[in-house]
């Protein structure tokens, strides 16, 4: 069974300062951070890294998170982030060894239309493939969890799944002039 995101109460804690509730809310978040960076980043090295500076940002930024229930979506875009920095970088043959992670207002305004662009290609899926995707990909729950919320099969939820990524997939490399 996959473990589950922290606890509301152990988020607002570690908003509040608690330096243990911090601790725990980066360990508890580690699974499904790493899991969004495996599914993102182009290389298991890219991942890991991704995945240690999510959990930096989240150790030191905690407080600046507004909903204690977007803790998953907030991670997920952070990952998302890196993982495009990441790649960026690489197609750009900047050696990431050794570098300070600093972004710039240009890769800063790169990453917002990114995110733009993802968010409206979620957003024009039909409600049903919309809801699954966002439930499985973007909030992490597990494929069962996702099919009995939704009153589906398994064979249907995944199919629902593989359109709904299909098409994002598709609307993202082929965009609109």
């Amino acid at each position: 069974m996959e473990a589950e995101w922290p606890r509301e109460s152990l988020i607002v804690a570690a908003q509040g300062g608690d330096e243990s509730a911090i601790a725990a809310l980066v360990s508890g978040s580690h699974p499904h951070v790493q899991r969004f960076a495996r599914s993102l980043c182009a290389s298991p090295e890219d991942a890991e890294d991704s995945a240690q500076e999510a959990l930096i940002i989240l150790y030191r930024k905690i407080g600046t998170l507004r909903a204690t229930g977007a803790l998953a979506s907030w991670m997920y875009r952070i990952v998302r982030n890196e993982c495009l920095r990441r790649a960026r970088r690489a197609l750009r043959g900047d050696d990431l060894a050794g570098s300070v992670a600093m972004v710039s207002a240009e890769d800063d305004a790169l990453d917002r239309l990114e995110a733009q662009r993802v968010a409206a290609a979620i957003a024009g899926l039909p409600a049903d493939q919309r809801r699954v995707l966002i439930m499985r990909d973007i909030q992490g729950h597990p494929g069962r969890a996702v099919a009995d919320a939704l009153g589906l099969s398994t064979a249907a939820m995944k199919s629902r799944l593989h359109r709904a990524r299909a098409t994002v997939r598709s609307v993202l490399d082929n965009p609109v002039s």
